[in-house]
């Protein structure tokens, strides 16, 4: 039996390149669009082609240059976004609409200020609309994970009838915990005619750093498409990570029995590149792709990885596409990893001088907040003009 697939949706270039300190120029948009199709991701959100005309040239530009992803465009449900939008992807290979529409009582009220009525109407005209100028619509109910139920499947069932093709769910305030985002894919799928006919999409955000695990949580439920950004840039707390769902699908694969077009070994390679383009790079306790996530200080952690590296890492460096793990030699260090690094060095010492070496290596740890390759070459070349004296006093003296 064939197992389902997952889309990957990416939006680092949309909803990413709108977190404060990530807009990107032109040039470096489709740098990163290139990257993104190398990655193997599905869709490429390139941007809302009516907020500027530096957007609407930019998804212009990767329209015309991209081939594989599907490439999109954001649009309200407006009939100026919608020909707008169009007109910025007619080089597209593949080219979708992606319409969005607030549906939760506090957005409609206070922000569009129609009612319900009136945004069934404006759903309905809009997909129809667009379904004219491309084969591909995506409709997004903003805020669905604070919609009225009963509304919700109203105007997931109108933009079906018009016409979308995907209906993507967002929970566009970070609001969700994963089992009431699983349930509302469940009942929305269940109660809306013809919604065996569409593809599901999950589109979450980290306010309550639960983005990942409500994206998860809505694969479980029968979505196939995850919207994600390259290092969970985007609005407020960010988007979910793409690299996180990624690496949650490959390791839990027991839980998560689907394919996905993805070259996991080029997700640190993509990351780095955001990393370098934007103002900032990812945390260094970042999952994944963060400097520290295959990084190892603890001497019981240290000896584990050096032993085999699956006691203490649940994927491999290499399959996400980072060098290699990284001993950090510190005070928590053990003998193991000392060992380790001064092999590498070139150093192998006996078990007696090793032993006086470790001494000597954490009293300076304990002085020392980083242990440099340059303070063990000091420490051995120490020891050798010193054989008695390491043990009683420290390799080095910091300024």
């Amino acid at each position: 039996m064939a197992q389902d697939r997952v889309d990957f949706f990416d939006t680092t270039l949309r909803d990413g390149e709108q977190s404060p300190g990530c807009s990107m120029t032109q040039p470096e948009k489709l740098e990163m669009a290139h990257a993104l199709a190398d990655l193997g991701v599905d869709v490429l959100e390139a941007g809302f082609a009516i907020s500027s005309d530096g957007d609407f040239a930019a998804i212009e530009s990767v329209a015309r240059e991209i081939r594989g992803p599907i490439i999109t465009s954001l649009a309200r449900a407006r009939h100026e976004d919608i020909e707008r939008a169009a007109k910025s992807l007619e080089r597209a290979e593949r080219a979708r609409i992606h319409i969005f529409l607030a549906s939760s009582d506090i957005h409609l009220q206070y922000k569009l200020k129609i009612s319900r009525e009136e945004a069934l109407e404006a759903a309905a005209r809009s997909v129809a609309h667009a379904r004219t100028l491309v084969d591909e619509v995506e409709f997004s109910p903003e805020d669905s994970t604070r919609t009225d139920p009963d509304f919700l499947c109203q105007i997931v069932a109108a933009a079906i009838g018009s016409g979308a093709t995907i209906i993507n769910m967002p929970d566009t305030v970070g609001y969700a915990i994963p089992s009431d985002y699983a349930a509302m894919f469940r009942m929305v799928r269940e109660r809306v005619p013809g919604a065996d006919k569409v593809t599901f999409s999950a589109h979450t955000h980290d306010d309550l750093g639960l983005a990942v695990a409500n994206a998860l949580a809505a694969i479980e439920a029968g979505a196939r498409q995850v919207e994600c950004t390259i290092n969970g840039i985007g609005e407020r707390a960010g988007n979910a990570a793409l690299e996180e769902i990624a690496a949650a699908l490959h390791v839990r694969a027991d839980r998560f029995p689907v394919q996905h077009g993805l070259k996991l070994d080029h997700l640190y390679g993509v990351s780095q590149l955001l990393g370098r383009t934007i103002s900032f790079a990812p945390s260094p306790n970042k999952a994944v792709v963060g400097s520290n996530a295959f990084a190892h200080e603890a001497g019981i952690h240290q000896h584990g990885v050096l032993s085999n590296p699956l006691t203490y890492e649940i994927m491999t460096p290499a399959s996400v596409g980072v060098p290699a793990n990284r001993m950090v030699l510190g005070k928590h260090s053990g003998r193991h990893a000392l060992r380790s690094r001064l092999v590498e060095l070139g150093y192998h010492l006996q078990p007696a001088d090793l032993d006086i070496a470790y001494r000597a290596f954490t009293e300076l740890a304990d002085r020392k907040k980083s242990i440099y390759d340059q303070d063990l070459i000091n420490l051995v070349a120490h020891h050798e003009r010193h054989h008695d004296l390491i043990a009683q006093e420290p390799a080095y003296k910091p300024n």
